[in-house]
C-alpha cells in the first residue's frame, strides 16, 4: 500500500494545496457571472440569498467532497469502492468535467488572442477601438448619439438621421417631395422609420469581436457554423500545451505553477479597481452594483440564481475536489481549508463586482447611455463590454493586456483542478497500466480534448459553445451532486462519515454539517433543479434561438453522464448479486496508509467492522420478524 501511495504522488505542501482549491473555486465566473447577477438580482441585496446558498449547500458540499477524498486518497470513480452501486457518480463526474473543460478552454483560447493583439499593438492603439476597419460594417458606431432636452430642432434632426439608411431617406424625400430643409423631427421619426437601423448598431468592439475574431458574419447558424479558424486553432492548441505541460507531473507540476496563476489575478484586480475608481463615472456604476432593491428578494428567480451561482463556481460534483484532497497527507486540515476556500471565493465574487462597475460606470459616462444597457455578462462582458471600455482609457493595450493576462490566469486555475480530475480517475481506476505511464495519459487527454473542442473555433464555433456551456454542466450536474451527498449521507451513513471524519480529524463534524449533508442540502439542490426546470428557456446566443434539432443534441450533452450513472448502477447490481451487496464497502475501503487505519480499518480486520454493522443489522431484523411473526427478507441497509 504504501509504494502504492508514493507512486501517486502528492502535493508538495499545502499551501500547494489551498491555492489549488481558491484557483479551481476562483475562476472565470466570479469576473464575469456575479457581478452581473448581483446588479440584476437586487444589488446589495443580493447578497442576503448568496451567503445563505452558501451556508446551506455551497460550503457544506466543499467540505464533504473535501473529506471524502482526503480521507481514501482515491480518484472520483475508484473512491466509490464505498459503494459500488454509485460508482456511476464517478464517471457522470468525469463525462462533465470533459464537457466542460472542452468549452471552457475555448473561452481561454479567446483570452489569449485578444492578449497577443494587445502586445502586438502595444506602441499603437488596439484594433478594437475605431470603425473603418476591414471587419467593419456600416452599422459601425463609435458613439451613440442621443436625443436631449436641450436640443434644437436641427440637432434632433441631425440625430435621427445619422441612424438611417442615407438611400432609403432619398427615395422617401423624392416620393413625399419634400427638401432636407423641410424635414421636421417629429416627420422624420414618424414618415422614415422604416429607413431606421438604430437597433442594428454596434459598437467597435463587438464587430471586432464577431466578425473578425470569430468571424461570426461567415457563419449561417448552428447548423452552417462553416471554416475552421487558424488563428483559433492555434491558441487553442497553444492553451492546451500549458495544460498538458502544467499537469504532466501530475500535481507535483501543477503545484508549482498554481503559486503564480492563483495569486497574481489578486494583483491584476487590484491594479484594475484602483484605475476604474479613477475615472469620471465610476461611482455610478458601483451604485448600480451594490445599492440594495430588497424588494426583489420576493422575486424566486434571485433566489435560484443565487444558489446557482454559489453552486458552480464552489464546483461541487465535478470530481476536482475529491481528486485535490485525494493527494493530501491524511491528517490535513481541509475542514479549515474549506472555510477558507468557501469564504475568498466569495470574498473575491463581491471585490470582482468593485472593478468591473467601475469601468462600466465610466463606459456609460463616456457613451451618455444608461449603465444597465452597457453592462452584460459572460463573453459579452469581457470581450465586448470591458474591452470597449478599456479602448476609452489612456494608454489602452496595457489595460487589454492586464485584463486578459488575469482571465487567462483565472481560466488555467480551473482548468488544471477539471483536467487532472480526469487524468487522476482514469489512473488511479487503472493503475498498474496508466499510473506508471501518467505523462503518456496526460497527453493524450489533453489531444482528445482539444480535437473534441475543433468545432469551437470555427467561424460559428460560438454557437456550438453557448450550447455546450447551457446544457453540459447545467442539470445533470445538480443531479449528481444530489446522488452524491445522498450516497453519503445516507446509504453509506452520516454516522459512518462522521467518524472517517474524526479518524482523520480529531473530532466529529457537529450538528450544522449533520443537518445540512443529511436534509438541507439535499432539499436545497432538488428545489434549485426543480426551478430550474420550471424558469427553462432554449438555448440561444444574443437574439438568435438555436433551432430545435440543435437543443436536443443539448438535451443530449444532459443525459450522457446520466446514462452512464443509471446504466454503471444496474450492472453493479447484476455484478454484486444484489442491493445489499452493492451498497456494502469493499474490504478494502478506508485510509491508503497502514498507519493510518484505525478502528474498523485496522489491519488485518478486512473491514469486518462493516461486518459487524451488517450482522448487528440482520439481528435487529430477525429479532423484529420472530416478534411479528413474519418471515419476509429485509431491505438493503441504510443509516439512518
Amino acid at each position: 500500500m504504501s509504494k502504492e501511495e508514493v507512486a501517486r504522488g502528492g502535493w508538495s505542501n499545502q499551501v500547494e494545496f489551498f491555492l489549488s482549491c481558491v484557483g479551481y473555486a476562483v475562476g472565470l465566473g466570479n469576473v464575469w457571472r456575479f457581478p452581473y447577477l448581483c446588479y440584476r438580482n437586487g444589488g446589495g441585496a443580493f447578497l442576503i440569498p448568496y451567503i445563505l446558498s452558501l451556508a446551506l449547500v455551497g460550503l457544506p458540499a466543499f467540505f464533504m467532497e473535501l473529506a471524502f477524498g482526503q480521507f481514501a486518497s482515491l480518484g472520483p470513480i475508484t473512491i466509490w469502492r464505498v459503494c459500488p452501486l454509485f460508482k456511476g457518480i464517478g464517471f457522470a463526474s468525469v463525462i462533465i468535467s470533459a464537457l466542460v473543460a472542452i468549452s471552457y478552454n475555448v473561452v481561454i483560447a479567446y483570452a489569449m488572442y485578444f492578449l497577443i493583439v494587445s502586445i502586438v499593438h502595444m506602441d499603437t492603439n488596439v484594433p478594437w477601438a475605431t470603425c473603418g476597419n476591414d471587419w467593419n460594417t456600416i452599422y459601425c458606431r463609435t458613439e451613440t448619439l442621443r436625443i436631449s432636452p436641450g436640443m434644437n430642432e436641427s440637432e434632433k434632426v441631425n440625430v435621427t438621421l445619422s441612424t438611417m439608411n442615407t438611400t432609403c431617406v432619398d427615395q422617401k424625400m423624392n416620393s413625399l417631395g419634400l427638401a432636407f430643409d423641410d424635414l421636421t423631427y417629429n416627420l422624420t421619426s414618424r414618415n422614415f422609420s422604416d429607413c431606421s437601423y438604430k437597433d442594428m448598431i454596434r459598437t467597435p468592439s463587438d464587430e471586432y469581436f464577431s466578425n473578425f475574431v470569430l468571424g461570426l458574419d461567415k457563419a449561417h447558424g448552428i447548423g452552417g457554423i462553416g471554416d475552421f479558424s487558424p488563428k483559433l486553432i492555434a491558441v487553442l492548441l497553444l492553451a492546451w500545451l500549458i495544460v498538458f505541460f502544467a499537469l504532466k507531473k501530475g500535481v507535483k507540476s501543477s503545484g508549482k505553477v498554481i503559486y503564480f496563476t492563483a495569486t497574481f489575478p489578486y494583483v491584476v484586480l487590484i491594479i484594475l479597481l484602483v484605475r476604474g475608481v479613477t475615472l469620471d463615472g465610476y461611482m455610478k456604476g458601483l451604485e448600480f452594483y451594490l445599492v440594495p432593491k430588497f424588494d426583489k428578494l420576493a422575486d424566486p428567480r434571485v433566489w435560484t440564481d443565487a444558489a446557482s451561482q454559489i453552486f458552480y463556481s464552489l464546483g461541487p460534483a465535478f470530481g476536482s475536489l475529491i481528486t485535490m484532497s485525494s493527494y493530501n497527507p491524511f491528517h490535513n486540515n481541509c475542514y479549515r481549508d474549506s472555510i477558507l476556500v468557501a469564504i475568498i471565493n466569495c470574498g473575491t465574487s463581491i471585490f470582482a463586482g468593485f472593478a468591473i462597475f467601475s469601468v462600466l460606470g465610466f463606459m456609460s459616462e463616456v457613451t451618455n447611455r444608461p449603465v444597465q444597457e452597457v453592462a452584460a455578462d459572460g463573453p459579452g462582458l469581457v470581450f465586448i463590454a470591458y474591452p470597449e471600455a478599456i479602448a476609452r482609457m489612456p494608454y489602452p493595450p496595457i489595460w487589454a493586456f492586464l485584463f486578459f493576462f488575469m482571465l487567462i490566469l483565472l481560466g488555467l486555475s480551473s482548468m488544471f483542478a477539471m483536467v487532472e480530475a480526469i487524468i487522476s480517475a482514469l489512473a488511479d481506476e487503472y493503475p498498474r497500466v496508466l499510473r506508471r505511464h501518467k505523462s503518456i495519459l496526460t497527453f493524450v487527454v489533453c489531444l482528445v480534448l482539444f480535437f473534441a473542442g475543433i468545432a469551437l473555433v470555427t467561424n460559428g464555433g460560438i454557437y456550438v459553445l453557448t450550447l455546450m456551456d447551457a446544457y453540459s454542466g447545467s442539470y445533470s450536474l445538480l443531479f449528481v451532486c444530489f446522488c452524491e451527498v445522498t450516497a453519503i449521507a445516507w446509504v453509506y451513513g452520516w454516522r459512518r462519515f462522521s467518524e472517517d471524519i474524526e479518524i482523520m480529524l480529531g473530532f466529529k463534524p457537529n450538528i450544522y454539517w449533520i443537518a445540512t449533508w443529511t436534509v438541507i442540502a439535499p432539499i436545497f439542490i432538488i428545489g434549485v433543479l426543480i426551478a430550474s426546470a420550471i424558469r427553462f428557456s432554449p438555448s440561444h446566443y444574443e437574439d438568435y434561438q438555436f433551432e430545435q434539432w440543435a437543443q436536443n443534441c443539448g438535451w443530449g450533452l444532459v443525459a450522457l453522464p446520466l446514462v452512464f450513472l443509471f446504466g454503471t448502477a444496474f450492472i453493479q447490481i447484476l455484478r454484486y448479486k444484489g442491493l445489499r451487496n452493492a451498497t456494502t464497502p469493499h474490504d478494502n475501503w478506508g485510509p491508503a496508509l497502514p498507519e493510518n487505519r484505525k478502528g474498523r480499518y485496522v489491519v488485518g480486520q478486512e473491514n469486518k467492522g462493516f461486518e459487524a454493522e451488517e450482522k448487528e443489522t440482520k439481528l435487529g431484523d430477525a429479532m423484529e420478524i420472530k416478534k411479528n411473526g413474519n418471515s419476509n427478507g429485509s431491505s438493503i441497509t441504510v443509516q439512518f
